[in-house]
């Protein structure tokens, strides 16, 4: 508690003020996106779309072994990411240990912000968060993907979907959801990293986290709503 309250007292209201907005402007991002994708279509939401008539596809061919193959590779991203994120995180906990050093070290880079040793090790903690949320959400998208594998896997045979259209419709609805799923924790992940750009910023100044901050919402707002990739997947029959 006394290193708590020693935090509160030597933070600068303009580091506050950052920290807020990173976590606030992220979190109201996330649910701006969900919301506004309800009535404007997305990146995400066309790729659901997408992945739906993909599954109703699939139970009406012989052979689904490229179905299964395809959402097995489709986990191949995010178990990359995931790998990658435990050595950020080893890398951010070593320099989280090392204290006086690492704190020296980031003095010596041009525009670095001059703070004691206990902002810095505040600073190393809160990117390190953002990562280990990243890695979880990696992880997951894993499984999902390894979930959708086995529905593909435990499809009937093609003739109980042609004479059972509600059949077919309800396994569609269901695998093309659950491969979103997966998606959906994905894009959670990448998202995550994009912020983590924002609050490696707050090493040089809080202003530069804000401006960060700032920057990433919006090209995540222009990818997800407005980029040329949304318009192709829109406009595709």
């Amino acid at each position: 508690m006394a290193t708590l309250a020693e935090l509160v007292r030597v933070l600068p209201w303009p580091d506050w003020l950052a920290l807020f907005l990173l976590f606030g402007g992220w979190t109201a991002y996330a649910r701006f996106a969900r919301r506004r994708s309800q009535h404007r279509p997305s990146v995400l939401d066309a790729t659901n779309r997408e992945r739906r008539r993909w599954m109703l596809q699939a139970t009406v061919r012989e052979n689904r072994v490229l179905d299964g193959i395809v959402v097995q590779n489709l986990s191949s991203p995010p178990a990359f990411f995931a790998s990658t994120t435990i050595l950020i995180i080893g890398a951010l906990l070593a320099t989280l240990f090392a204290g006086d050093k690492a704190s020296e070290f980031v003095r010596e880079v041009p525009f670095a912000a001059r703070t004691s040793i206990l902002v810095f090790d505040l600073k190393v903690a809160v990117l390190t968060a953002i990562f280990v949320f990243a890695f979880f959400r990696f992880t997951w998208s894993v499984r999902q993907y390894s979930f959708g594998v086995i529905l593909v896997a435990a499809l009937p045979d093609r003739q109980l979907f042609v004479d059972d259209t509600a059949a077919q419709e309800a396994f569609a609805n269901r695998a093309g959801r659950l491969v979103g799923l997966a998606a959906e924790s994905l894009n959670d992940g990448i998202r995550a990293y994009y912020m983590a750009f924002a609050a490696a910023a707050w090493f040089i100044s809080p202003w530069a986290c804000m401006l960060g901050t700032t920057g990433v919402i919006w090209v995540l707002y222009r990818r997800e709503f407005h980029s040329d990739v949304l318009r192709v997947l829109v406009d595709s029959p």
